[in-house]
């Protein structure tokens, strides 16, 4: 009995120093240099979106001792939201994720930015040509599916329908086209009544809603893949006292109380802290691949080992029962926004 009693004090003394080691190891090699920084670029940076994604990604970088900037444009500019990745590229920070706005323009500067040596993943909207090397977003096909399948069952499968959209946008895309799929293959009786850009601007949404609205009396649900032209869809819809179902992807805090009102039917929204960890995550492992080495070709193909296609960071269905859990001023009530 003695001798088992020593053996397995041996064999736990063993492992407790193993697994020092390792955790030194660990320690030592995932872990910031004094100064290594990480940037999330994005346009349109005063939108509400953002502020949780940059939260998951500042919790994230903390956890390994790395510094952040959020940066980008206030602007809807694809070539000032280039104009300050570039100048992001000129700190020379370990690694960028970014929303590009859209994906071809972003193929050089994204490509550039690797080869000088700062890594680079995109989020929520990708850039699948370039040298990125991982792509998070929730699954935009899935929220599609949910869109359609939650409009049929409210108001059933021979009704007619209207979508707005944000061209150019790869996630805003998916989210229209594959619904209007969708539509066609499962339920061939809906009928799409209208179908207008509106780019994101509540002005826009709002004429074009009433547009609509106006040519088609029997409208009878709007579906749109963010939450910017969710806000001047309903001021329209409100102001002809129409009965329309909305629904829409994203969240703002003016949307949020339409849900409460009872304006909003429901919203699909990203699960954003999750988006900026994850986000971070890939960055940071891609910045750090030498603690890695795969079973593959990598060094002789020359491209960093740590390629992730793609990572689904999942999605909530928001509606009038559960809104309150989405007050991003309850979120934010005592963090850091900088």
């Amino acid at each position: 009995m003695k001798h088992n009693v020593t053996g397995i004090l041996a064999s736990l003394a063993m492992t407790a120093s193993v697994i020092s080691v390792t955790s030194a190891q660990a320690e030592g090699g995932l872990r910031c240099e004094p100064g290594e920084t990480y940037i999330m670029n994005v346009m349109v940076s005063g939108h509400p979106y953002w502020v949780p994604v940059y939260q998951g990604f500042k919790q994230a970088a903390e956890a390994f001792g790395c510094e952040t900037v959020f940066s980008g444009t206030p602007d809807y500019d694809i070539t000032k939201q280039i104009a300050s990745f570039e100048q992001d590229m000129v700190k020379q920070p370990a690694g960028i994720l970014v929303h590009p706005m859209q994906s071809d323009p972003f193929i050089e500067p994204i490509d550039r930015a690797i080869d000088n040596g700062t890594e680079v993943a995109t989020f929520a909207a990708d850039s699948p040509k370039s040298k990125r090397t991982a792509y998070i977003t929730s699954d935009n096909l899935a929220e599609a599916k949910f869109a359609a399948e939650e409009i049929v069952s409210q108001i059933g499968d021979s009704a007619e329908f209207a979508v707005l959209e944000n061209p150019g946008q790869s996630n805003h895309d998916l989210r229209v086209t594959a619904l209007l799929t969708y539509m066609e293959k499962h339920y061939p009786n809906m009928k799409l009544v209208g179908r207008q850009a509106t780019n994101q601007d509540s002005t826009a949404a709002y004429r074009a809603t009433a547009s609509i609205l106006q040519a088609n009396p029997n409208l009878g649900a709007l579906w749109i893949p963010e939450a910017g032209s969710a806000e001047g869809a309903v001021a329209a819809i409100l102001e002809a006292k129409a009965d329309v179902l909305v629904m829409h992807a994203d969240i703002t805090p003016t949307t949020l109380e339409h849900i409460k009102a009872g304006n909003i039917h429901m919203a699909l929204n990203p699960n954003q802290a999750m988006q900026g960890f994850m986000g971070f995550m890939s960055t940071f492992l891609a910045a750090h691949s030498e603690v890695f080495e795969p079973f593959n070709d990598y060094k002789v193909s020359g491209y960093n080992p740590m390629q992730i296609p793609f990572v689904d960071n999942g999605f909530s269905v928001i509606t009038k029962e559960n809104a309150d859990s989405f007050d991003l001023n309850v979120y934010m009530d005592g963090r850091d926004p900088s």
